[in-house]
């Protein structure tokens, strides 16, 4: 019994093993450093959204998209034939059918945008003062197969022409020379063609066809002497009221003049 007390007691230490150290590392800097790179592109590209216009936009899509060929204008440029080239193309290689086919279908998506650009710039001077937005009352832009057309009318109370004549009143002076502007940026042939509404059957001359092609050759005129380049006027016509803008054939909306932008053919 006295020889089991005498043995020395065992004593054992568990020594607890800390894997990875007293800290996480460096991984959350690094997650914060991409969530504040992601923050600051985030709003650059809102910035970009603000400060560019629709053509500018579109130019950059359709540089970052390769399922888009990229063509001059693209890019963004002001104008019809503006901008830079952000595809440098081989010009010792003639082209085949199949590149003209291509070639035409982009020169047919810069025109449009441009369009669109020239009814943004339109569009974009209401506001800028109260004489403006009288006369944008009397303008609507649309794009068509043959171009884009710019529509000047009547309004109830608000002629563009004094009462049966081609005598243009104010604000028919000075739409024509916003839109002489316009069109200055561009340099597709232009048509201007007449329209008027119907008049009763019981007057004694039939003002239809004369007023509607005067109307047009004033538009015309009046282009002119706002320094519109008149070889680029393509045709001048009157339709009477054959092609009403309101159902009703004796509504004054009728009474309107159509300047078209052509678009060019290749």
């Amino acid at each position: 019994m006295s020889r089991q007390n005498d043995v020395a007691p065992i004593i054992i230490k568990r020594k607890k093993v800390i894997v990875g150290g007293g800290h996480h590392g460096g991984a959350w800097k690094v997650a914060y450093a991409d969530f504040v790179t992601a923050m600051m592109a985030f709003f650059l590209m809102m910035w970009l959204l603000g400060a560019t216009t629709e053509s500018q936009r579109r130019g950059l899509a359709d540089y970052f998209n390769p399922s888009i060929p990229v063509h001059r204008i693209s890019s963004g440029g002001e104008g019809m034939f503006g901008g830079s080239d952000l595809e440098t193309r081989d010009q010792s290689a003639p082209a085949t059918p199949a590149e003209n086919e291509t070639d035409s279908g982009v020169d047919t998506q810069v025109e449009t945008r441009s369009f669109e650009d020239l009814q943004q710039r339109l569009t974009g001077l209401g506001g800028e003062s109260a004489v403006l937005d009288e006369a944008l009352r009397h303008v609507v832009t649309r794009q068509t197969d043959e171009g884009l057309v710019v529509e000047l009318f009547d309004l109830p109370g608000a002629p563009l022409f004094e009462p049966e004549t081609n005598e243009p009143t104010e604000v028919t002076r000075r739409i024509v020379t916003i839109v002489s502007q316009i069109f200055g940026m561009v340099l597709n042939p232009l048509a201007i063609e007449g329209h008027t509404r119907t008049y009763s059957v019981v007057q004694a001359s039939d003002p239809r066809w004369a007023l509607s092609t005067a109307r047009a050759d004033r538009i015309r005129r009046l282009l002119d002497e706002d320094g519109f380049d008149p070889a680029r006027i393509a045709r001048v016509s009157g339709h009477a009221d054959r092609r009403p803008a309101d159902p009703n054939p004796m509504s004054v909306r009728n009474n309107r003049l159509e300047l078209i932008l052509l678009r060019s053919r290749r």
